[in-house]
């Protein structure tokens, strides 16, 4: 793969570096402990994720514009989805919200399978062309509303959504498998709590993870109206 040239001063053959530090500094110390999670997260490279001009900020402590409205999420807030999700290997995971495909890269590494649904069609193009350059050949990207899931594959072993909920949307309880773990932002516009969702044999159970701050939901069962920019980070 070719290394970007970034804005503010990181070699090209810093960019390891800059990806270790990140993982002992933003989330190893904050708690995250699934050695499978922290190994993905010191293999994805960031900075080919992003703009040119965003690249030297790639492994820094704060989400970054993507367009459309959208923002690739904080490292400790992909960190935290995806220890939250459980994964085993042998999943198939769905992801609601794929924006440029660095969720989906990450999960890749921990699932059988990924298929990551985008509503804005330039996202879901820039993520399938993030994915296919860096051969990341059992993600798939699909255009939708994914605020009611992708029925058309489920059900799923898991589900993450990276985008902020007023409530849980029920097709997404509908398309996770007994036993299987969703991870979903859900509040108000401003401000959100990061949950983790587990359906079983009697019913669903919710425990919080931490307070967020997301982009919204579009869709049916999410927020109408043009996507607003929020900051997407652990409060």
């Amino acid at each position: 793969m070719t290394a970007l040239e970034p804005k503010q001063g990181i070699a090209a053959t810093d960019w390891d570096a800059a990806r270790q530090e990140m993982v002992a500094r933003q989330i190893q110390a904050r708690g995250i402990h699934s050695e499978r999670v922290l190994a993905a997260m010191r293999t994805v490279p960031r900075h080919l994720f992003v703009s040119q001009d965003m690249a030297g900020d790639a492994y820094a402590d704060v989400p970054l514009p993507i367009g459309e409205g959208q923002t690739i999420s904080q490292p400790y807030i992909v960190a935290a989805i995806a220890e939250a999700l459980s994964l085993y290997g042998g999943e198939h995971v769905l992801e609601i919200g794929a924006g440029c495909g660095y969720l989906a890269a990450v999960l890749s590494l921990l699932a059988r399978r990924v298929t990551a649904i985008e509503s804005q069609p330039a996202l879901a193009a820039r993520a399938r062309e993030n994915i296919e350059r860096l051969r990341y050949r059992n993600v798939e990207i699909v255009e939708g509303d994914g605020s009611a899931g992708w029925p058309a594959e489920a059900p799923y072993e898991a589900i993450a959504v990276s985008a902020a909920a007023p409530r849980v949307p029920t097709p997404l309880l509908e398309q996770v498998t007994e036993n299987g773990r969703l991870v979903i932002p859900v509040g108000g516009r401003d401000s959100q709590e990061l949950v983790r969702i587990v359906r079983t044999e009697s019913g669903f159970k919710s425990e919080p993870i931490c307070n967020c701050r997301f982009v919204p939901l579009l869709g049916h069962y999410g927020w109408n109206g043009s996507p607003k920019t929020q900051e997407n980070q652990k409060i």
